[in-house]
């Protein structure tokens, strides 16, 4: 083995992670790369990060937010791209990837490809809604021209104003109408308007021009600014083929400048020959009323009466009418008196005093017979309980003691005995006399002795 394989060069991570970058940085600073965009993702830091793919291979990218902010368009997945950068390494994770400057679409213009996205986005958030839209006024008196004052818009739009219609106030506010300060300058001018000139319309517009001419007027912020217009706009921008996102966000259209004015204000001539055929016609309807009025008039003439007949016979129905109330009302108090007559005596026979009097009555004969009842009753009750206390006093013991004979209880169980046999010589026993007992000792005991 040679000396430099018993030597090798031995390299960390991050001095072969530098040597690859360095490498890769001179070998690829300025390339030309297409594909197609995959993974896309735009965070917050306004950085752009994506794959770029053909059907053999893939390699990340990113176009930093410096670079992203002047894009037109934002990128989406499965987008065909042209895109220009430099190869670099990303050494905390040995990635190679590529550092976009440019990126263009392909088959469609950036800018093409920008006005349809921010046109479809508007159109989501509905500011281009018919419904929103403010009706332009009816020959309005003052108006702001918002475009360049020294643009051929602004002389095409003066002499058809001058030759239809001279004596409308009109007030031109100076504004970029290219470039990328423009759309900022047509905003703060719209503001400008709103807030401190009282006209009755504006118009944005400008001469005719290329997509990149125009592209002011497909700014986002412009567009919001036309929607929050309280005053109706008018957008007026190149020619009649060239149509813009202002165009499509104001309250009405014009296909170029002159046609603006043609649209807000009417030939002068022929608003006098209108309002000299509308005077004909006004005179000739007030004739035709005021001869049908003289008609209208004559006939009712013809057909008003004296009125003093007319009052006789008020005066002679009123009488008529009078002495009809009057009957009716003797009539109607005859008949009442009647029925509170037949009321009151109706009352007095169902009068409570004389209820009260009948059942006081009836309760007092109710009392009597009560009273005889419970006598009776009563009586009955106490001849039973004298025959069942003899009864009771011939069933009593008592009275068989009378008669001679007694009760023995055996001591002390006080046991009563019916048979001699119950008890021994030396118990002693307790009789129970008619009056009277005795506590004996019994000396001898006899059985089967008759008495």
């Amino acid at each position: 083995m040679s000396k430099e394989n018993h030597n090798p060069k031995i390299y960390t991570v991050s001095q072969l992670t530098n040597e690859i970058q360095a490498l890769l940085e001179d070998r690829f600073d300025f390339v030309w790369i297409e594909g197609e965009i995959s993974n896309f993702s735009a965070p917050v830091s306004g950085h752009y990060y994506m794959v770029l793919k053909d059907d053999a291979a893939q390699i990340r990218a990113v176009m930093f937010r410096h670079k992203s902010r002047y894009l037109r368009y934002v990128p989406e997945n499965g987008m065909k791209v042209l895109a220009q950068g430099s190869v670099g390494i990303y050494a905390p994770r040995g990635d190679y990837q590529i550092i976009l400057d440019y990126l263009e679409p392909m088959g469609v213009g950036a800018l093409a490809l920008a006005f349809e996205q921010l046109k479809k986005k508007l159109a989501a958030r509905g500011v281009f809604d018919e419904d929103i839209k403010k009706p332009l006024p009816y020959l309005p008196q003052r108006v702001a021209v918002i475009t360049s004052p020294t643009g051929a818009a602004i002389r095409d739009f003066l002499n058809v104003i001058n030759r239809r219609f001279a004596n409308i106030e009109i007030t031109v506010v100076p504004v970029r109408v290219q470039g990328d300060e423009a759309a900022a300058d047509m905003v703060k001018a719209l503001e400008l308007v709103n807030a401190d000139l009282k006209v009755d319309v504006i118009v944005l517009t400008r001469g005719g021009g290329s997509l990149e001419d125009l592209w002011a007027f497909n700014e986002e912020d412009l567009a919001l600014a036309i929607r929050k217009s309280r005053i109706p706009v008018v957008s007026a921008v190149g020619h009649e083929i060239d149509l813009t996102i202002s165009d499509l966000a104001a309250d009405f259209r014009a296909p170029t400048p002159s046609a603006a004015a043609e649209l807000l204000v009417m030939e002068k001539e022929s608003l006098l020959d209108r309002l000299s055929g509308l005077k004909d016609r006004l005179v000739s309807s007030t004739r035709l009323v005021i001869k049908n009025q003289a008609q209208e008039l004559i006939r009712l003439q013809k057909a008003l009466k004296d009125p003093r007949k007319g009052l006789a016979d008020f005066w002679m129905r009123i009488d008529e009418i009078q002495l009809r109330l009057i009957r009716g009302i003797n009539y109607i108090v005859k008949e009442g008196r009647m029925r509170l007559n037949a009321e009151t005596r109706s009352l007095l026979l169902h009068s409570p005093v004389n209820i009260i009097a009948s059942v006081r009555q009836q309760l007092d004969f109710q009392k009597t017979s009560l009273d005889r009842a419970i006598t009776g009753c009563l009586g009955d009750k106490q001849a039973a309980l004298s025959l069942l206390k003899k009864r009771m006093k011939d069933l009593s013991p008592l009275s068989i003691l009378n008669r001679g004979y007694s009760i023995t209880w055996k001591l002390p169980e006080k046991t009563m005995l019916r048979n001699s046999s119950d008890v021994l010589k030396g118990d002693h026993v307790q009789m129970l006399l008619a009056e009277g007992g005795l506590e004996c000792l019994v000396e001898k005991v006899e059985s089967d002795k008759k008495i």
